[in-house]
């Protein structure tokens, strides 16, 4: 087959050609965005799954849907270790000055300008006792109005970013419309930003104002935000983005190759599900190589087992072998000790090793090591991205087929 006429994406965050199996969470946000624009109540939306399922695709998607509603957006990725304080002030920037041109009232826009370049300057309390903020810091957010005061600068990031998201919805309000907030890889974000955040979505919706939060993250996301706010858990609507099922993996497969005058036979597409799993990112990782592979259509089981070994090749390198090279001599050893577990558990208890959680307890029992030694390490994996802790006592890999993947590697 023409490579140069291959239809994958494999990539990160890069939209598939057939964004197969998600017109239920696109029919969701929809509905949430007509309810919002009628005045209706709504809640922010949270997006949890594992890696490779299509988080980012997907909230880049709403995303485009919010601008085809002619709402303000913007988008940030959280990072660990990183102030929520500039990423949310650039978000909102962008999304005001999508706004801004259908504003009957400049000085409006400019006096909520000058209100986010105070809250974007304003550093948090610093010292015992809460000590006064800095002034200033020497970052500026480029908006070319003065920083304003008395608003969203008090340095406390939790009354801050209330009025700032309030001062942002009036705006948005005065256009007759709506501003959504786009957050990646939100589980990375610092527990009193989470804290804010949550205060703040609280606040917005008691008011019925048309802002909105999306965030996309890691399965433990819920329990992320429940341990900073209780009500966290009343307080957003939670989608768990899965792998495809047979159908809509087929269709991701299909409908690309057919605009290319290209079959599969049934066949092809059996193996083609079994390899893949229906993890989005394995789907157009194998549908990429088979291409390749594949001499004439229709595409053929033959040619999906000449190409699996480069699909498997190339997902040990970036998908695997990138994570797996980030951990220590003691990760690596828990790890593989999750990954025999989750085997066992696979066996025995008809789980599928792909998602099975395994106690902590077991995996201190299987290395000959108390439970407090290992939570370092533990500690240090959760924190890398490479296994999350959906329930107490429990840990599981962020990454699917990761565990498969360990097993294959030499101790």
């Amino acid at each position: 087959m023409d490579p140069v006429r291959n239809p994958y994406a494999p990539g990160a965050g890069q939209r598939p050609p057939e964004l197969a199996g998600r017109g239920r969470e696109l029919d969701v946000f929809d509905v949430v965005l007509e309810r919002i624009a009628r005045g209706r109540p709504e809640r922010s939306l949270m997006l949890t799954g594992l890696r490779g399922v299509g988080k980012t695709v997907l909230l880049n998607t709403l995303r485009s849907e919010a601008i085809n509603h002619l709402w303000g957006t913007g988008k940030i990725e959280a990072r660990p270790d990183q102030s929520l304080r500039r990423p949310i002030a650039a978000a909102l920037h962008m999304a005001v000055r999508e706004l801004a041109p259908r504003h009957r009232a400049p000085d409006r826009i400019d006096a909520f300008l000058g209100v986010l370049k105070a809250f974007a300057q304003r550093s948090a309390p610093t010292g015992r006792g809460g000590a006064a903020p800095k002034l200033r810091d020497r970052w500026q957010p480029g908006i070319d109005v003065p920083a304003s005061s008395g608003r969203a600068d008090s340095g406390d990031i939790e009354i801050d970013l209330v009025e700032l998201l309030s001062d942002a919805a009036a705006v948005a309000t005065d256009v007759g419309t709506g501003i959504a907030v786009f957050i990646d890889e939100m589980q990375d974000v610092g527990a009193e930003d989470v804290s804010a955040l949550c205060a703040a979505c609280h606040e917005l919706s008691q008011l019925g104002a048309p802002l909105i939060v999306v965030g996309a993250g890691l399965p433990h996301l819920p329990a992320v935000l429940s341990a900073a706010k209780s009500y966290s858990e009343r307080l957003y609507r939670y989608q768990r983005i899965d792998r495809l099922d047979r159908i809509a993996a087929d269709q991701a497969l299909c409908a690309p190759a057919e605009r290319e005058e290209v079959e599969y036979e049934q066949k092809a597409l059996d193996l083609l599900y079994e390899s893949s799993g229906g993890y989005p990112y394995f789907v157009q990782a194998y549908g990429k190589a088979t291409w390749d592979h594949a001499p004439r259509s229709p595409i053929t089981a033959a040619d999906v087992r000449v190409a699996a070994p480069e699909a498997e090749a190339e997902l040990a390198v970036g998908f695997f072998g990138s994570r797996f090279e980030r951990a220590t001599p003691a990760e690596r050893e828990y790890m593989r000790a999750m990954a025999t577990l989750a085997l066992v558990d696979g066996e025995e208890g008809g789980r599928d090793d792909m998602d099975a959680a395994v106690p902590t307890a077991e995996i201190a029992r299987a290395l000959g090591r108390k439970p407090a030694s290992l939570s370092p390490a533990r500690d240090a994996l959760i924190k890398k991205g490479l296994i999350y802790s959906g329930e107490r006592g429990t840990v599981a890999f962020t990454v699917p087929h990761f565990g498969r993947y360990l097993r294959t590697q030499p101790a």
